[in-house]
């Protein structure tokens, strides 16, 4: 696979011999330039650097111990970090014991590479969790939609109240209805008023 000799560096994330951030920003630059051929980390130590946009284009080969821990998106934008480059490139998901929504997850990464159904799927495993709150999956209290089932539905009645607010039956219906949705969403989530 590679040819020439090559050095190896691995990130120490634990402990004493933990690397300080700088350093870590050195080891990476020289992966960049092409003058480290092999970077070895973690998701603790260097997972978010990896996700935000590391370009190497020569970078052909990812190896991802732990998959089933990781979530859809964040498999999705490692694996994004590899095959930029003309060489073939290879994502090597390592799992452990998979629950069934693991192996649903891992199945999706297998099985397509458009960001679009990801995130379907992403949405359908964990739900959308709260839009005002700090839940971050699940599925939202919704009275009688459902968000997977009922897009159209959705779509539906946003295009309506859109249609509403901008040609409203009259002003004093219009401030009603706004009033009621203010009124209900601070109580709800105790959302404050600003300007």
């Amino acid at each position: 696979m590679f040819s020439g000799s090559f050095r190896i560096v691995a990130y120490p994330e634990v402990g004493p011999k933990r690397l300080p951030a700088k350093r870590r920003g050195q080891v990476a630059s020289l992966g960049i330039q092409g003058r480290v051929k092999v970077l070895r980390g973690s998701a603790r130590c260097c997972c978010r650097g990896i996700e935000v946009g590391v370009d190497v284009p020569n970078a052909s080969v990812m190896v991802i111990e732990q998959a089933e821990r990781f979530g859809l998106a964040q498999l999705h934008q490692l694996r994004g970090r590899v095959g930029r480059g003309a060489a073939q490139s290879h994502c090597i998901l390592v799992t452990g014991r998979l629950s069934d929504t693991s192996r649903e997850r891992i199945r999706t990464m297998v099985d397509s590479s458009d960001g679009f159904y990801i995130a379907e799927m992403d949405l359908k495993l964990r739900g959308p969790g709260e839009f005002f709150g700090t839940k971050q999956s699940g599925l939202p209290t919704l009275r009688i939609a459902n968000l997977l089932r009922d897009t159209e539905l959705l779509n539906v009645a946003r295009q309506q109240a859109v249609a509403f607010l901008e040609n409203p039956p009259d002003e004093g219906e219009k401030e009603r209805v706004l009033g009621y949705l203010r009124d209900h969403w601070q109580r709800r989530y105790g959302l404050a008023r600003v300007g």
